[in-house]
């Protein structure tokens, strides 16, 4: 597939830690199975500006300028010769990580911990904040006619807290306590009620965050104290009348005294969900993982059947994602957009475009 030389794909480059530029780059060449998406909203994660800030997330290092964002939703512009699922003005969400699809994992089932996995904004591999990006057909979900693509910008925090709700096995009639109340913190409070859970506690130490959740989908909040974990987790227990303890934690702050009060406010039995990433060493209770024989499951991105589910929840209306979206910005103050997430301005922040 060809482009004219008028064909631009403007794109927002980091080149290292506090280097942004805008630059026209080619547009993808498309493969027979691949779509070319307009890209028309992106979503901030806190690792695009973690990348944007520090250069690095742990062993991934931006050593060439790089494209970021991976949060995204737009219209099918192009199609290769052997798409069928998919037609040119199609509304899609992009499901931003291509694996291998051959190795253990991917046949397994588990494509999301693909030992060749690429995916997104993260070094090397270009992210979707720019005017055109192409990715498999198969990762590309048709959004629903009600569904926006503001929305559709969401459906990718929104399959991470899928897949964090399905690891911690939640089952209707069940209480959960969440810790932290930022985006994916709080789409997993939408998506446990969505599965059944009755009793939604949120905890986090913002008390505007808290606001919200209880508006949003929480049944309880709880703000953070400078007490031990032990006795944090007896006051979460009391308070949000969890009986003998929750029957699964999940903590999506990555802080290690909210770790801490995690193992604590659970149940004999229970289940806990690392979802939020913190320091890579901390202090754990240990004792209480073996003496209430918890199962402890770390969670990653999202695997099979979870953007399909997102996407789903939002057409039948069980997760609503709108009120999570506080700002919107064109796309030549895309690093304004950077700036306000980095202080923790609104919950949501979208980019819009390019046009």
């Amino acid at each position: 597939m060809s482009h004219s030389n008028e064909d631009k794909n403007l794109s927002f480059v980091l080149e290292k830690a506090g280097v942004v530029y805008f630059e026209d780059r080619p547009i993808p060449e498309l493969g027979p199975q691949d779509v070319l998406v307009n890209v028309k909203f992106t979503g901030i994660c806190g690792s695009d500006v973690h990348y944007w800030s520090h250069g690095a997330i742990g062993d991934f290092v931006v050593r060439e300028p790089m494209v970021l964002g991976h949060e995204s939703a737009g219209i099918v512009a192009a199609v290769g010769e052997q798409v069928d699922r998919l037609q040119i003005g199609d509304r899609v969400a992009l499901e931003p990580g291509i694996p291998c699809r051959s190795c253990t994992r991917c046949k397994d089932g588990q494509y999301n911990l693909c030992f060749h996995m690429a995916f997104a904004a993260t070094p090397p591999i270009d992210g979707t904040l720019a005017k055109y990006f192409a990715l498999p057909q198969d990762f590309c979900y048709k959004l629903g006619k009600d569904t926006t693509l503001q929305e559709g910008a969401l459906v990718e925090p929104l399959s991470i807290a899928v897949h964090i709700v399905k690891q911690a096995s939640i089952r209707p009639g069940q209480s959960l306590v969440i810790f932290g109340a930022g985006p994916i913190g709080l789409l997993c409070c939408a998506v446990a009620k969505a599965f059944g859970a009755t009793r939604i506690v949120a905890v986090d130490i913002n008390k505007t965050r808290l606001t919200f959740a209880s508006q949003y989908a929480a049944t309880h909040t709880f703000e953070s104290r400078k007490v031990s974990a032990e006795e944090m987790a007896k006051d979460i227990i009391s308070e949000c009348e969890l009986g003998h303890g929750a029957d699964a934690a999940i903590d999506a702050s990555g802080a290690e005294p909210c770790i801490q009060t995690a193992i604590h406010v659970l149940r004999t039995g229970g289940t806990y969900v690392q979802g939020g990433l913190g320091r890579p060493n901390i202090n754990f209770p240990i004792g209480s993982l073996c003496n209430k024989e918890l199962t402890i499951k770390g969670s990653f991105r999202y695997g099979s059947g979870d953007y399909e589910l997102a996407i789903k929840l939002l057409k039948s209306k069980r997760v609503s994602v709108k009120e999570l979206i506080t700002s919107c910005y064109p796309f030549k103050e895309a690093e304004r957009a950077f700036e306000g997430v980095k202080a923790v301005q609104g919950i949501k922040t979208l980019i819009q475009g390019p046009e």
